[in-house]
């Protein structure tokens, strides 16, 4: 009640709060006083992210969910218990987030019981897209009709009004143009003028969106990503991005959460500077997961510059996550690589390298519009294995070092490790994709045919089955160690700027592990007094890298290779 106050007015949150409680009724859900158990995450926790249709089988047009799942069953078997599936609604642009309708599944992916049927096997994540619709929607569709529902769902904007103060990841223009039954009108679009903004200053938007959430828990998804929800309110004269009413509107759906006898997690999307994303825990009443958006771009830097410096300095300053909280620790997505979450993490020359190195490695760069007319990066556009590539060579041994160091990062960093499928096989730059879509983000969202996927993946020198291996490999170890639980203590140790280093300790102290990582492309030295504070007793010459298994000598000094991580226990 207190957040439905704050975002609309007293009569209008009490009869909020009735009609939500009748949807509570229509879904099953029992109401409960706030509860304060905390998500049940562990070191077994791995989402594993991709779009529905990622795998497709020659002659078989329908239910392409399945081979997603049989794929898994087959190659990842119980590595990854998680799964995103990107939106798998129908949809008329921007590969599924320009939803048309958001309680049916696309036909060529199958059904509700395909998705329910991974659920059974997974905790399942789905997008809650909830910034805009398409203006195929029926929502829409009516509105140009002025017809219920969706007369007053959408934001009419004076082209002379200035909008200039408005923060938004695109160069295309702020508003479109669209006629109606009563002529020509302008509507707000953040991101395409195929994605109307939806105007939440409308309760009835709301209620929509909140029957849509429990729909989907009822479903049996777990997991609801908030797609773009920094830009949900807008006001004329402000930023339109991170208002208070924005932020009220998360706390809601944390509270829906909190109120019901079900096990699930919000996550929010914010692809903004680090600041600005963290907010989102709040007081640990928004988000249960946020993002971790400025390790992309970060551990890119470091392993390319051969320089940990700025990856170090990050680290060690990252707050802890409110209690219940954490975060989600990726490197790439359908999206590209967000630069925004560099701002004042790197100078502006090492940024500008960044832009340089990925356009010689056959990627791209996106730009969006400022508030004075000029352009600035917003994102890269390559897959995370090109973007460890030497220019104009085939894969080469440095690469996969590159690319497998900054993989084993990210599964070792404090939080819940998300995996892109296209990470997952070594994807190369699909240039195809960009060609046909004309959008530069196709280059990191290759669909594979099973047949030409399961080749890979069988042949022991291709990079697909080397990646896929390592990964398996590695998350097996790792659930197998309540170190790397998401609520396990992370210190971040500075050992020079050739090394990333941080230690994690279970939470009832039973074990701590050293993670350390080689940044560079030779071998590294570091005298054992350097590894005092983790190694107590003198005495100590082995102790055992879990990644091999095998005893790691310590004393007189500790040896990595060139881009190699080691996980020391003790």
């Amino acid at each position: 009640m207190e957040h439905l106050r704050v975002i609309y007015d007293r009569d209008t949150a009490e009869t909020l709060v009735d009609r939500i409680d009748e949807l509570f009724s229509d879904y099953g859900f029992r109401v409960q006083e706030k509860q304060t158990n905390y998500p049940s995450w562990s070191e077994q926790d791995a989402i594993l992210i991709a779009y529905g249709d990622v795998i497709n089988q020659n002659g078989r047009a329908n239910h392409k969910i399945r081979f997603l799942d049989n794929f898994l069953s087959r190659y990842l078997n119980d590595a990854v218990n998680s799964v995103h599936i990107l939106p798998f609604f129908p949809s008329s642009s921007d590969e599924g987030f320009s939803v048309i309708d958001y309680k049916q599944v696309r036909d060529d992916l199958g059904e509700w019981s395909d998705v329910e049927h991974m659920a059974g096997k997974y905790r399942l994540m789905a997008d809650l897209v909830i910034n805009h619709t398409s203006r195929f929607s029926e929502w829409f569709e009516n509105y140009q009709m002025r017809k219920e529902p969706g007369k007053d769902y959408f934001i009419e904007i004076d082209p002379s009004v200035n909008l200039s103060k408005v923060i938004r990841p695109r160069s295309s223009p702020l508003y479109t143009a669209v006629e109606t039954s009563n002529g020509l009108r302008h509507v707000w679009t953040t991101f395409s003028d195929d994605q109307i903004d939806l105007d939440f200053s409308n309760p009835d938007v709301l209620l929509e969106f909140i029957d849509i959430f429990l729909f989907y828990l009822s479903k049996g998804i777990s997991l609801i990503r908030l797609d773009a929800i920094a830009y949900l309110w807008k006001e004329i004269g402000t930023k339109s991005i991170h208002l208070e009413k924005t932020h009220h509107v998360v706390k809601l759906f944390r509270d829906i959460v909190d109120h019901i006898d079900i096990d699930a997690i919000l996550i929010t999307e914010t692809n903004v500077p680090f600041e600005e994303n963290v907010s989102y825990f709040g007081e640990g009443d928004e988000a249960h997961m946020i993002y971790q958006f400025s390790l992309p771009p970060l551990l890119l830097h470091a392993l390319l510059t051969e320089n940990s410096r700025y990856l170090t300095e990050w680290a060690s300053e990252l707050p802890e996550p409110p209690k219940g909280c954490t975060y989600f620790n990726f490197t790439a997505s359908h999206d590209g690589i967000g630069v925004r979450p560099l701002e004042g993490l790197v100078p502006e020359d090492e940024f500008d390298y960044l832009m340089e190195s990925t356009k010689e490695r056959g990627g791209f760069v996106s730009y969006k519009t400022n508030s004075d007319g000029t352009q600035s990066p917003y994102e890269l556009n390559i897959t995370y294995f090109d973007a460890f590539s030497e220019p104009g060579q085939e894969e080469t041994e440095l690469q996969m070092k590159r690319y497998l160091n900054s993989q084993i990062i990210m599964l070792s960093l404090q939080g819940v490790p998300g995996i892109y499928f296209q990470n997952l096989v070594a994807s190369k730059n699909y240039v195809a994709g960009v060609l046909k879509k004309g959008e530069k983000r196709s280059i990191n969202r290759k669909k594979w045919s099973y047949e030409e996927l399961t080749k890979r993946v069988e042949d022991e020198s291709d990079p697909a089955h080397i990646v896929l291996n390592f990964y398996k490999k590695a998350l097996n170890i790792r659930k197998k160690h309540p170190a790397f639980n998401p609520e396990a203590e992370q210190k971040v140790l500075d050992l020079g700027s050739e090394l990333f280093a941080f230690t994690r300790t279970a939470v009832q102290q039973e074990e701590e592990i050293l993670v350390i990582s080689n940044m560079t492309a030779h071998d590294v030295r570091l005298p054992d007094a350097d590894l005092s504070m983790f190694f107590e007793s003198e005495e100590r010459k082995e102790v055992t890298d879990l990644l091999t298994d095998k005893p790691q000598s310590v004393s007189p000094e500790l040896m990595l290779d060139p881009f190699e991580t080691l996980w020391l226990s003790r």
